[in-house]
């Protein structure tokens, strides 16, 4: 890459290198103006319409141009593009067909989410870009993911990301710049530094002239570049791309620029002092590159108007047809069809020799062969390579798989679920284990905003599974003891999945690493060592969404979940030898959940109690009864109970947790009140 700035000598007639799947091929001066003008005939394009009423919202990039075209004109067609809403010259420069990105960010129908997801909020796998979601520095890593992605393949394509100087605040842009250094990923992090956070001036938020010198902090690299010069921005890029693509690691560019329009067209500028737009606009970026075209002699400014003209009457064609465009239209069955990727179908019933084994081993048994089975089975988290994980059920991984298979990462729960959705991207089936699930809340935006919602949007599977150990009983406190998968079950696009059983952790956790979903697996804690089972040696896959039948009886159905199946067993023995036979249902899966099955039982049975760990209010058997009311209330002879725990933090004291807490506790007097109703 030629190192040009505005003021040197140019040779218009030298190479850009942008490559092409590995095949390098030349971009010449007059390339990259049609690249740079593009974008700002759009903007210009999307101003008129918002005057004219025929457009509601548009978050403009005028003047910023030069950023997401010299980055994408940089890097070659293989390389990954993580954007931002402003980055619509990283769009049109990659070759994107105007007329249906205009449907995209008109809401018409022939756009790419159907009518799911606004403007930039979507990816395009055959362009390599993966679009964002609106907590902004979401995306840096998932970057990381797809440059792990390459490091493990044994590819050289690098994962570029933007993101705004506002954000950088953020906990995801650190934790993305730390898991890159650690692991030298080839990533690079494109700051757009345009001097507001919306109305917030970047020197109010930010302690530091240059948010490039945070790189230093992580021990690689970051640089300050002239955001407005596009020619400045692809020689950065393409040095931090070389770099990347050596094993060097990652960059950190802070690209300097400004916004020359309001957050949003209807925020306005009013915050913006008139002297900062008098002294950009002598930068603007367009005007930059026509001058120095100009000034060579490249281009005479009548090719550079007809040019202009070219490309104004392709927009206005454009933009003109995906107005002219129908609304989205659609049923409630397509987009129901459309949350989940294709459920994994193919499952292996358990069959040959078994023996008994704790929940723990059994669990251990299951991620093993699934790793044997598959290379792209990757196990991630805090200490479980060297050290086993914190319940050991990694012990000896490491020594049969590898480190790059068995990935210790840092303590960065929401940079770990990021960096998996960047792996399941490019067909990898991250395995991520949350040392404690209390823990999961720290990735909580990277779990129900943007793995949940990925296949949805457009259309991409994720194949990620969450092992989460949870639940209480061992003494552990308010932090190590919480019970929160009902969180994840309001929140479509997730399968939540609770074994109570050491067949079930097996065979269900190998069912959820083939699920092309994204699958919350929760591991109770107090299972792990105290209960054993009869287990198939040979792998094989419990179905997700079917519930087992745990115990039959006729005088009530107990519906419940992971250890409450132990405690709901215990009962049933116990009220047996009074004469009542209790027909015990483990739900196995949460999402989805097994309505038919719990319907057939209650028209046995005609009695209905839900026990769950978790605390009562919101908990899941306020579903599974809601559900059963709507769907069964002429089966019921007495009204549904639930046996939940007390709407409290779990204490510390074993005394405290058994006694007053636990729903353990309070399940005889419920289940004598529904028989007596």
């Amino acid at each position: 890459m030629h190192n040009l700035r505005e003021n040197d000598p140019v040779n218009f007639t030298a190479p850009f290198s942008t490559g092409a799947f590995g095949l390098e091929v030349d971009t010449d001066i007059k390339t990259v103006l049609r690249a740079l003008l593009l974008p700002r005939v759009i903007e210009e394009k999307m101003l008129r319409l918002i005057r004219q009423g025929r457009l509601s919202k548009w978050f403009s990039g005028y003047g910023q141009e030069a950023i997401a075209v010299g980055c994408t004109l940089a890097l070659r067609e293989d390389d990954y593009l993580l954007p931002m809403h402003r980055n619509v010259g990283l769009w049109t420069a990659r070759g994107v067909p105007l007329k249906p990105l205009f449907c995209q960010l008109m809401g018409k129908d022939g756009g790419y989410t159907k009518g799911r997801d606004r403007t930039f909020h979507f990816g395009l796998p055959e362009k390599r870009i993966v679009g964002m979601i609106s907590h902004l520095a979401a995306m840096l890593p998932v970057a990381c993911g797809l440059g792990l992605a390459a490091q493990l393949k044994g590819e050289d394509f690098v994962a570029l990301a933007f993101v705004g100087d506002g954000a950088t605040r953020e906990g995801d842009f650190h934790e993305a710049l730390n898991l890159a250094a650690v692991w030298k990923l080839p990533a690079i992090f494109v700051v757009e530094n345009n001097g507001y956070g919306l109305s917030t001036p970047t020197d109010e938020a930010l302690p530091t002239k240059d948010i490039a010198d945070a790189a230093r902090a992580y021990g690689f690299p970051g640089e300050v570049v002239d955001g407005n010069d596009v020619l400045a921005v692809m020689d950065a890029v393409q040095r931090a791309a070389a770099r990347a693509r050596a094993g060097e690691g990652p960059t950190l560019l802070e690209m300097k620029t400004f916004r020359m329009r309001g957050h949003e067209e209807a925020s306005g500028t009013k915050y913006v002092p008139d002297e900062l737009f008098k002294a950009w606009a002598e930068k603007d970026p367009v005007d930059r590159l026509t001058r120095r075209l100009r000034d060579e002699g490249a281009m005479t400014q009548e090719e550079v108007d007809a040019l202009l003209g070219e490309l104004e009457a392709a927009v206005e064609e454009a933009a003109e047809f995906a107005l002219a465009q129908p609304s989205v239209e659609s049923t409630p069955e397509a987009e129901r069809a459309d949350l989940y990727a294709p459920a994994f179908a193919e499952h292996v019933a358990p069959e040959g020799p078994a023996q008994e084994k704790r929940f723990i081993d059994a669990l251990s048994d299951g991620l093993r062969q699934a790793m044997e089975a598959d290379e792209r089975v990757i196990l991630m988290g805090q200490d479980v390579a060297e050290y086993g994980g914190v319940f050991k059920v990694s012990q000896g991984f490491v020594e049969q798989f590898g480190k790059a298979r068995v990935r210790n990462t840092p303590i960065i729960e929401s940079g770990a679920v990021g960096a998996a959705m960047g792996l399941a991207l490019e067909g990898f089936k991250p395995v991520l284990e949350m040392q404690y699930a209390d823990f999961i809340a720290c990735g909580f935006n990277q779990i129900v905003n943007n793995l949940a919602t990925t296949h949805y949007r457009w259309g991409a599977p994720l194949n990620v599974t969450i092992r989460a150990p949870f639940g209480g009983g061992i003494g552990a406190g308010p932090f190590h003891s919480q019970s929160m998968e009902a969180w994840f079950c309001h929140v479509p696009g997730l399968k939540v999945v609770v074994p109570a059983t050491p067949e079930d952790a097996k065979g269900l956790l190998m069912a959820a690493i083939e699920e092309p979903n994204p699958v919350l697996f929760f591991e109770h804690k107090h299972l792990y060592r105290s209960l054993r089972g009869e287990v198939a040696d040979a792998p094989f896959h419990v179905p997700l969404g079917a519930a087992r039948v745990v115990r039959e009886g006729s005088d009530v159905t107990l519906v419940t979940y992971g250890v409450g199946v132990q405690w709901a067993l215990e009962e049933a023995a116990f009220q047996q030898t009074r004469g009542v036979e209790i027909e015990v249902i483990d739900l196995r899966t949460l999402v989805p959940w097994d309505r038919e099955a719990v319907l057939r039982s209650l028209s046995r049975t005609n009695r209905l109690l839900v026990l769950h760990e978790a605390a009562h209010t919101g908990g899941f058997g306020g579903e599974v009864a809601a559900s059963i009311v709507e769907e069964g209330f002429t089966l019921l002879d007495a009204p549904p109970i639930r046996v939940c725990a007390e709407d409290l933090p779990v204490p510390f004291s074993r005394t405290l947790e058994d006694g007053i807490y636990s729903a353990k506790g309070k399940l005889r007097p419920a289940l004598e009140r529904l028989l007596a109703f």
